[in-house]
């Protein structure tokens, strides 16, 4: 199934509703439609066959989206690049994914020229705006091909999406996601979440990454989707209220601005359904603080290579029968979701019991066709016959699941096992912390140490010897952090996930 049903979908059930919107002015379904014929004649007639890599450097925008429609009416591959990556990282990509096309913005002239020389397959250019050296305006990129048929090509192998993992640990990846990929992840979404009929989903969040996987599922219902072209917390609320907005994601650091933000308490969030949190983990001081201030939190937990909903936690999950803040569950990532089969594994690569602790594992028809031209990774990922996530965690005995910690991530302190997430959430308590990395640094004594490096809330100041207390009573002495840091922010990867190996590259001993 291409990705161009869930926008066909939504348009047979009314072409006039509006689609895509930015600063109130909207597409309606039949115009994203058309749109989307007009760039598959385009990229035909520019020798993209099926199967094709096909990129968009882009913020957010309702054509650089449209176009990802037009991608898949091609059967080309759509080639998500975050806008927010250095150009190093971008031409890395651009080279992995054999990409023949780039869509870009203006915005991204320099770069483009700077990285196109040294991309061979890179063999057609269009920018959004007037043409510019080599580069083809968008418009007559699409007026040649007007007369060209309208026809659609179904993607070569299934594969619709080519994904770049992180790339904080190494050389990145391509993640290969199938129509299946998409149709399962939808489906879940679908089925696990609070839908009317035609949703307004928010995205501020980049559309390259889990804001723009979840505008499927919203097409498919006839929703709207109303799109942010950069982050701004006081706009985010003045469209929540404008749109009656019923569903939105951020990360937790994003979250943390809102409800920092001296707006919130005036702002009307009554239609709100579903707001989605995930991409890493939230503090449950601040969960609970959200559930009260902003209404209906929905946790989602995924990766790349298993969008975004390997387990799902609605809104009613983080609340009892009475309608109290179920507290135990909001350090829980939800239930495996119900097309998923998730299991702990030891380091035999067998089961644990229910309870402790191993490696999140997963079987679905979620999870990725594999790592483009990768056999050796993509056969190491799949060891056992499972999907390993490279995260640590346990089912309880009601089955949710409970994320403690990357693999990569656990420090080995005096003979035990601290596992970072823990003590970040017990840190995180703190009303005085906005945001926390727990590291582990190398120590004669105890082989690894405790780091905590904390970026305080705003005009706050904070005592090292008094959050260690405040942490010691809370996860005992072994977990404790032996050494405190602050830092005025914690440096991000561009979708908002703190980069560990760079703050252990600032505070390891040089040699």
């Amino acid at each position: 199934m291409s990705l161009c049903f869930y926008l066909d979908k939504g348009a047979s059930l009314d072409p006039d509703a509006p689609c895509l919107t930015l600063d109130g002015v909207s597409r309606t379904y039949g115009e994203v439609v058309e749109l989307s014929h007009a760039v598959a004649r385009a990229l035909r007639r520019s020798g993209v066959a099926p199967g094709d890599k096909v990129g968009i450097l882009s913020a957010n925008d309702p054509v650089a989206f449209s176009s990802v429609f037009g991608i898949a009416r091609a059967g080309a591959v759509w080639c998500p690049i975050n806008p927010r990556n250095a150009a190093g990282e971008t031409a890395e990509l651009l080279d992995l994914f054999d990409c023949s096309v780039l869509i870009y913005q203006p915005a991204f002239d320099e770069l483009v020229a700077t990285i196109a020389p040294d991309l061979p397959s890179l063999r057609t250019l269009v920018r959004f705006g007037p043409a510019d050296g080599t580069a083809q305006a968008f418009d007559a990129w699409l007026d040649a091909a007007r007369d060209d048929p309208s026809e659609e090509t179904a993607p070569a192998d299934d594969v619709v999406a080519l994904v770049g993992t992180g790339g904080t640990t190494g050389r990145p990846k391509g993640v290969m996601l199938t129509d299946r990929n998409i149709e399962v992840m939808s489906a879940i979404t679908l089925m696990s979440y609070p839908f009317g009929e035609r949703p307004v989903y928010l995205a501020l969040a980049p559309l390259t990454h889990a804001a723009g996987v979840l505008c499927f599922p919203v097409l498919a219902r006839g929703g709207e989707v109303v799109i942010m072209a950069k982050p701004d917390v006081a706009r985010f609320l003045e469209l929540i209220e404008a749109h009656r907005v019923t569903h939105t994601f951020l990360p937790p650091t994003l979250i943390y601005m809102v409800l920092g933000h001296e707006a919130l308490a005036t702002t009307d969030l009554s239609s709100l359904q579903c707001f989605w949190y995930g991409a890493a983990p939230m503090s449950p001081t601040r969960l609970a603080e959200a559930l009260e201030r902003i209404g209906p939190m929905a946790q989602l937990f995924g990766q790349s290579e298993a969008p975004m909903m390997i387990s799902t936690m609605a809104p009613a999950d983080h609340r009892r029968a009475d309608g109290s803040i179920h507290t135990e569950r909001l350090t829980s990532a939800g239930k495996p979701s119900p097309l998923v089969t998730v299991a702990i594994l030891g380091p035999d690569g067998q089961p644990v019991p229910r309870g402790e602790r191993g490696e999140i594992v997963v079987r679905s028809a979620l999870v990725m066709a594999g790592y483009y031209r990768n056999p050796e990774a993509t056969a190491e990922v799949s060891a056992h016959g499972w999907h390993h996530t490279g995260d640590i965690g346990y089912l309880d005995d009601e089955g949710f699941l409970f994320i403690v910690d990357r693999a990569k991530d656990m420090v080995i302190t005096g003979g035990f096992n601290v596992y970072s997430a823990e003590v970040e959430q017990a840190v995180m308590a703190h009303d005085g912390v906005r945001d926390c990395a727990v590291i582990g640094l190398p120590d004669e004594k105890w082989g690894e140490r405790v780091v905590a490096v904390i970026q305080p809330q705003p005009d706050t100041t904070l005592d090292a010897d008094e959050v260690i207390g405040f942490v010691k009573a809370r996860v005992g002495s072994v977990k404790t952090p032996k050494q405190v840091e602050f830092w005025p922010d914690l440096p991000r990867s561009t979708v908002g996930k703190v980069l560990k190996a760079d703050i252990r590259s600032s505070l390891a001993p040089q040699s």
